[in-house]
């Protein structure tokens, strides 16, 4: 049994939001059209990226050794301004709406909240060790 959180729980949850993204897109081509489609590919992926950024940003400044600010001032400069102008740019392609931007984004979501819901009724996360004391808590 599992006993935490675990670290591969990001590059999982990347993996399978790019592969529900790469099955989507040509459904959404043939259902939607070329546009929505990919304005729903382009927040996903963007949503992917922003999350890679974040998460490299938060194992280089909260280490056991000390953080290394030179690569976190890096992936800070990456993340911040430049991801976010990228966001920008995407919400001001004329045929994108954002409404499909904001689909797209939020793929990554609900990975994570499916993910997190199915450790918790499976219970992939008991120990299943008992308190034999039920006045201690």
């Amino acid at each position: 049994m599992k006993t935490g959180f675990e670290l591969d729980f990001v590059a999982r949850t990347l993996r399978i939001t790019g592969v529900v993204l790469l099955i989507s897109l040509p459904f959404g081509i043939y259902y939607f059209g070329i546009w929505p489609a990919l304005a729903f590919f382009s927040g996903g992926i963007w949503g992917m990226v922003n999350l890679i950024f974040l998460s490299s940003l938060i194992r280089t400044a909260i280490r056991p050794g000390g953080a290394d600010t030179t690569r976190a001032v890096g992936f800070a400069v990456i993340k911040f301004p430049l991801l976010y102008l990228a966001g920008y740019a995407l919400l001001k392609v004329p045929r994108f709406e954002p409404l499909h931007l904001l689909a797209g984004f939020s793929v990554l979501f609900l990975v994570m909240l499916l993910k997190a819901t199915a450790r918790a009724l499976l219970g992939l996360d008991e120990t299943g060790e008992h308190n034999s004391n039920p006045g201690q808590v």
